[in-house]
């Protein structure tokens, strides 16, 4: 395994006659953050839950953390965390019940998990709201318990698809700001994202369409290589190439907008 934290070899997953991921190959260094980019259907969510052990491939090979996706899932799910857009959290229990709960599932101390709670909850900013129900908290809220719940084990590899979904601007700044401060103290970043800012602060990216790896590196060497002005501009390039048709909005069929007549 060495450097990297995540190497997978032509890995395809396949339901039926409909192949979801297609022969990818991604080499994921140690201490980066990582980001997988694709339009909705593009195979991102399935490559992650491969990743996760929790989806054997059909074929290909992979290993996490140096362990085989296909024989080691087991060990792959106890040295990972994980956060999907959903926020996996238990709305009917408090913050300190959702902490305790994940402290419980990796058989943590008692000691270190009260340790893990005091400091998760004052990362998360939720300090004196220990007994507020989860549901009950606004989504940037939600979003830094969720994220403190998959870091209570400490895991070496942080695996997060499409955390900003749905939570405000000033929430996704703040998040990014504890993605790089985990980073430097070297735990790997997986995020998947729609948001062109966030995959601009990522060390590489890749984009994935139809189920296949089109390119992947820095993102500035993917813009320079389109001759775009951002990565907005380069993800729209790849999707045009694949469909062959332009990314745009059309208001001649709608002939009622073009009525310079009032009402119907």
């Amino acid at each position: 395994m060495g450097e990297n934290a995540i190497v997978t070899n032509n890995l395809t997953k396949r339901f039926n006659n409909f192949t979801a991921v297609n022969s990818i190959n991604l080499k994921i260094k140690k201490g980066k953050i990582y980001g997988l980019l694709g339009p909705n259907g593009a195979g991102k969510s399935t490559t992650i839950r491969m990743l996760c052990g929790v989806l054997t491939p059909s074929d290909g090979k992979g290993e996490v953390l140096g362990y085989d996706i296909y024989t080691q899932a087991e060990l792959i799910r106890q040295n990972i965390g994980y956060m999907s857009q959903r926020f996996s959290l238990y709305e009917d229990l408090t913050v300190k019940e959702n902490l305790d709960f994940y402290s419980s599932i990796y058989t943590l101390p008692k000691k270190i998990r009260k340790e893990r709670m005091v400091e998760l909850i004052k990362m998360a900013g939720l300090e004196g709201k220990e007994k507020r129900l989860a549901g009950k908290l606004s989504g940037g809220w939600k979003q830094r318990l969720a994220l403190g719940c998959a870091l209570m084990h400490k895991p070496k590899l942080l695996i997060l698809d499409e955390p900003t979904a749905g939570v405000d601007p000033v929430s996704r700044r703040v998040f990014w700001q504890l993605i790089y401060g985990l980073s430097k103290q070297g735990i790997t970043i997986l995020v998947t994202t729609h948001y062109m800012d966030e995959a601009e602060s990522c060390d590489e990216i890749a984009f994935i369409f139809g189920g296949k790896i089109l390119t992947q590196g820095t993102p500035n060497k993917l813009i320079k290589q389109k001759k775009g002005k951002n990565l907005e501009d380069v993800f729209i390039s790849y999707v045009e190439e694949q469909t062959g048709e332009r990314v745009q909005a059309s208001f001649n069929t709608m002939r009622f907008i073009h009525d310079k007549r009032m009402g119907d």
